[in-house]
């Protein structure tokens, strides 16, 4: 029998490499994990957790703002990003420093340096080899920037994260999780940010009354969106920075002056480079590594999980697949992970969550569906006059009742949204969701005391060709909305559990 270095090498110590590895570890394999960054990964080195300490930090604005209508005379406040960006830092230096504890404490040998696969079992580190009887290759995403003129002088979501001062104004390319997040963070802040969608609506895939409540909402607060517009070059000199748009028919549009371009325009599995063709692994013409229920690849010793397999890309998916990984590999219990009602949130301004079918998606798969929503001013807002609105949603299952999907915009949105998310998993029906008393008052029993059936959407007498996905709260169907993943989407959503 060959002698390996290693049972285990894991390439990437981000979320799921990191689960993966102290799991087999803890289950007495010989474990190594390879990593050429920060360990922590994409989530917490470069995404989900230092956007949202961001998030919360821009949300500080608003509750200012509302305070003065709640009987607070606050004067002389002011707001320091370079402050907020040290603190940022200082909390994702601790959060490294644990995670390398947990692999530490383990037993996992923690090889730093890019790995790249020489043979089916044989990893490269620089000018060490080594090698194991099975291997994980847990990379992650990566930022897309699309080929155009000027694009060197635009920034992706990991230097926006980074930024030393803001800009007075920002042009963001997007329209998906992060761009929807970042404009939120800047607007708060005061940047003047302007949105450019190559389509007519943000957030391609979610409920259609959420996006378009989405989009009302974000404009009330002084975000300029603009559907249907590309861009066809960026120029910068020392008079400044300016987009050049386009329409969709590629007719040159209006130029924009801005010192900031964030594009966010979708990530790309994290798979050059890696040397997976000299190991015989398949992968797709995205760049994502093909694997199976079970998250091997075309190559039995080889597997794949998280974002570099494009299936789900959400942190928790990424946990799930590791630790199914390590079932299935080393502990005689075949798993698979099940990728269906999972809920997501967007930390936008508002945030907005979600969990099962939109209403399009229900009604292509069931037939006949219920629909129930609600819009409603926030208790908050009585006080202070502003005029922003929430939004619940639920989405029922005609023949057997049972809820299909649940829908919130709010300040609380993503919070409410999983324990709802443990209701569909046990096929709650809406009699039981009826039949539960509310917390009151808040904005979850909501969810809980909608009676009034929307009524059924008239179908058009002929096509329309002008019909497109524009936001619109009429239920009318929408022929794009389709579960995750969007290369417009986010792949990390919420904060990884590094035990």
């Amino acid at each position: 029998m060959t002698a390996y270095d290693f049972d285990l090498i894991t390439i990437g110590a981000g979320s799921g490499g990191v689960r993966a590895s102290r799991l087999a570890a803890e289950a007495g394999r010989r474990v190594a994990v390879v990593e050429g960054s920060r360990v922590g990964g994409t989530c917490v080195m470069r995404g989900c957790v230092p956007k949202k300490l961001l998030v919360i930090g821009a949300g500080f604005a608003s509750e200012l703002a509302d305070a003065e209508a709640f009987g607070w005379r606050i004067e002389g406040a002011e707001f320091d990003w370079a402050r907020l960006v040290a603190a940022k830092n200082a909390e994702l230096n601790r959060l490294e420093t644990i995670y390398a504890r947990v692999l530490r404490e383990a037993g996992v040998t923690l090889v730093e340096g890019r790995g790249t696969l020489v043979d089916p079992h044989t990893i490269q580190v620089g000018e060490r080899r080594l090698t194991a009887a099975t291997i994980l290759v847990a990379t992650g995403g990566k930022p897309f920037l699309p080929t155009l003129p000027g694009i060197e002088h635009a920034i992706t979501s990991n230097e926006a994260l980074d930024l030393m001062q803001l800009p007075r104004r920002a042009v963001i390319v997007g329209g998906g999780y992060i761009a929807v997040e970042f404009a939120g963070i800047f607007n708060a802040l005061g940047v003047e940010v302007t949105q450019i969608l190559r389509g007519e609506a943000i957030l391609r895939g979610f409920d259609p009354d959420l996006r378009a409540a989405q989009t009302e909402e974000m404009r009330a607060l002084g975000v300029d969106i603009r559907p249907r517009t590309l861009v066809r070059a960026i120029e910068r000199d020392r008079t400044g920075t300016r987009v050049l748009t386009a329409d969709p028919e590629g007719n040159p549009g209006e130029t924009i002056e801005t010192d900031l371009i964030l594009y966010a325009t979708g990530r790309r599995p994290n798979s050059a480079g890696l040397g997976l063709e000299a190991a015989g692994v398949e992968i797709d013409e995205r760049g994502a590594i093909i694997v199976d229920a079970f998250s091997r690849t075309s190559v039995r010793h080889i597997w794949a999980v998280g974002d570099v397999t494009n299936r789900l890309n959400l942190t928790p998916a990424a946990l799930a697949e590791a630790g199914a990984f390590v079932r299935t590999a080393f502990q005689g219990c075949p798993t698979a992970i099940d990728h269906q009602l999972v809920p997501t949130a967007v930390f936008g301004a508002p945030p907005l969550a979600t969990v099962g079918l939109g209403e399009d998606e229900a009604r292509r798969l069931y037939g006949s569906v219920d629909v129930y929503l609600s819009r409603f001013r926030p208790l908050r807002q009585g006080l202070t006059g502003r005029e922003g609105r929430a939004l619940v949603k639920l989405v029922v299952e005609r023949d057997d009742d049972h809820v299909l999907g649940v829908h919130v915009i709010g300040p609380d949105a993503p919070e409410i949204i999983q324990g709802f998310a443990v209701a569909l998993r046990c096929r709650a029906t809406k009699a039981q969701f009826d039949a539960t008393l509310g917390v009151h008052p808040t904005a979850a029993e909501e969810l809980v005391t909608l009676r009034q059936r929307r009524p059924e959407p008239v179908p058009p007498s002929a096509p329309d060709a002008d019909a497109t996905d524009s936001p619109s709260l009429s239920p009318a169907p929408e022929p794009d909305a389709q579960p995750q993943p969007d290369p417009d989407t986010d792949p990390e959503q919420t904060a990884p559990d590094p035990s």
